[in-house]
C-alpha cells in the first residue's frame, strides 16, 4: 500500500507572516475576500491585523464573524450563503479550529454545490472539485486546521459531531504568525496546546503510523512538551516554538488520522459544548493506557521525546507507565481537569457518548480495537 502526504500548496512562518496574505491574494488574482472569524477575534482587534492589511493594499473584503466555538452545520450553511451574496473568490480564515473549519465547510460547497447537504461531507468525503482557495491564519497553537485535510462539524439535531476528510479542502495558503496567538488566554493557550500534544501522540501510534509521519510527530512531542507550560504563562518564546510544534503536529496526523480521544472528545463537545482541547485533554492519559498492549515499543519514543530520562535501562511496562505520568503531569501543570463531572457531564449520557464514539470517523486509526463497552468503561474511569 503506497502512503499519502497532502500539505499546503504554500506556508509562511515566523512574526510578520501576516503580510505576505496580500502578496498571495494579488498574484493568484483574486479580487474579493471573505473574511471568516469569530466574534471575540473582532472585538478584540485580533482579525483587525488582517483587515488593516487589506485596507492599505486596496483589497475589497466582507466579514463573516458568526462562527461558534463548535462551529455548526447551521454555520456553513450562513457562511455559504454570504459567501455567495459577497461574490467572493477567497475566503481568509482567522482563527482556531473553529474558523477555519467552518471555512473549508464553506469553500468546499462553493465548488461542490452537490454538497450543500452538509451532512453528506462525513466521513472520506467524495467532492470531485478543489475547494475555493482558503487562506488560514491560525490564532491558536494546537488544532493545526491550517495545514490538514480534515475539518469537524456539530450536528445539533443530533447531538453530535462528525468529522470530514477531504484532500481537495486543505487551505491552499498556512499563515503561521506568532503574534497572532500572542494574546491568547491561559486556558485557550493550555486547551488547544494540550489538542496538539494529543494529534502527536495519538498520530504516533494509530495504525496508519508510518516512518515520515513518525518524525514529524515525535519532533512535535518534543516541542510542545518543552514549550507548553511556558506558553500558558504567556512567554513570547515560548509561544512561537507551540505554533511550530502544533503545525508539525498537524502535517502527521493529517496524512494518518487519530484514534479514540478524538472520537470521545467529539461527542462532549457537542454534548455540552465543552471545549475541543480540553475535551481531548483529560481523555488523553486514560486513553494511552487504555492503549498501551498494542503499541509496541512506541511509548518508550513518546516518553523520551517528552523529556523522560533512563528510558533506555525501563522495562516495557516501566516505559510505559513513565509515558503516561509524564502525559498526565504536564496536564496537571496547566490546570486541566480530570473528572468529566467538573465539567458537567451527566452520568446517565456517559453510554450515549460511548455510542458516538464508536461510531466516529476518528475510531478505526485507533491501534488498539474497541467496543462501545471498552469507551464507556474509559469514561466511567475519569467521571
Amino acid at each position: 500500500m503506497a502512503n499519502r502526504i497532502i500539505l499546503n500548496e504554500t506556508s509562511y512562518f515566523g512574526k510578520g507572516a501576516i503580510r505576505e496574505i496580500v502578496n498571495e491574494v494579488k498574484k493568484r488574482g483574486l479580487k474579493k475576500v471573505m473574511v471568516a472569524t469569530d466574534p471575540d477575534l473582532i472585538k478584540f482587534k485580533v482579525a483587525a491585523k488582517v483587515t488593516e492589511l487589506f485596507d492599505a493594499a486596496g483589497i475589497e473584503y466582507a466579514v463573516y464573524d458568526h462562527i461558534k466555538a463548535n462551529p455548526t452545520i447551521e454555520n456553513v450553511q450562513e457562511g455559504v450563503a454570504f459567501c455567495k451574496g459577497q461574490g467572493a473568490d477567497v475566503i481568509v480564515a482567522i482563527g482556531g479550529g473553529s474558523a477555519i473549519d467552518t471555512a473549508k465547510a464553506i469553500a468546499i460547497i462553493m465548488t461542490n454545490p452537490e454538497f450543500a447537504d452538509v451532512r453528506s461531507l462525513e466521513g472520506a468525503s467524495p467532492t470531485t472539485h478543489k475547494a475555493m482557495p482558503v487562506i488560514a491564519v491560525s490564532t491558536t497553537s494546537g488544532t493545526a486546521a491550517e495545514v490538514t485535510i480534515n475539518y469537524v462539524i456539530t450536528d445539533r439535531e443530533k447531538n453530535r459531531k462528525f468529522v470530514c476528510a477531504d484532500p481537495h479542502d486543505i487551505p491552499v495558503v498556512a499563515i503561521v504568525d506568532p503574534d497572532m496567538c500572542a494574546s491568547m488566554p491561559k486556558g485557550l493557550c493550555a486547551a488547544t496546546g494540550m489538542d496538539a500534544l494529543v494529534h502527536a501522540i495519538e498520530g504516533y501510534i494509530t495504525k496508519g503510523a508510518w516512518e515520515l509521519t513518525d518524525m514529524m510527530h515525535l519532533k512535535a512531542i518534543e516541542i510542545i512538551s518543552k514549550w507548553l507550560r511556558k506558553s500558558v504563562e504567556g512567554e513570547l518564546k515560548a509561544r512561537e516554538e507551540m505554533a511550530i510544534g502544533q503545525y508539525i503536529a498537524g502535517m502527521g496526523f493529517s496524512n494518518v488520522g487519530l484514534g479514540i480521544d478524538h472520537s470521545m472528545a467529539h461527542p462532549l463537545s457537542a454534548l455540552y459544548d465543552i471545549p475541543h482541547g480540553v475535551a481531548c485533554a483529560i481523555l488523553l492519559a486514560p486513553v494511552l493506557k487504555f492503549n498501551a498492549p498494542a503499541t509496541d515499543e512506541r511509548y518508550r519514543e513518546v516518553a523520551r521525546a517528552m523529556g523522560v530520562a533512563g528510558v533506555d535501562g525501563m522495562s516495557q511496562d516501566e516505559y510505559r507507565q513513565a509515558s503516561i505520568d509524564a502525559v498526565q503531569k504536564l496536564a496537571d501543570d496547566i490546570k486541566i481537569p480530570r473528572r468529566l463531572s467538573e465539567l458537567g457531564v451527566k452520568e446517565k449520557d456517559l453510554e450515549f457518548l460511548a455510542r458516538s464514539a464508536l461510531a466516529d470517523a476518528c475510531t478505526p486509526g485507533n491501534p488498539r480495537d474497541v467496543t462501545v463497552d471498552d469507551i464507556l468503561a474509559i469514561y466511567k474511569s475519569i467521571y
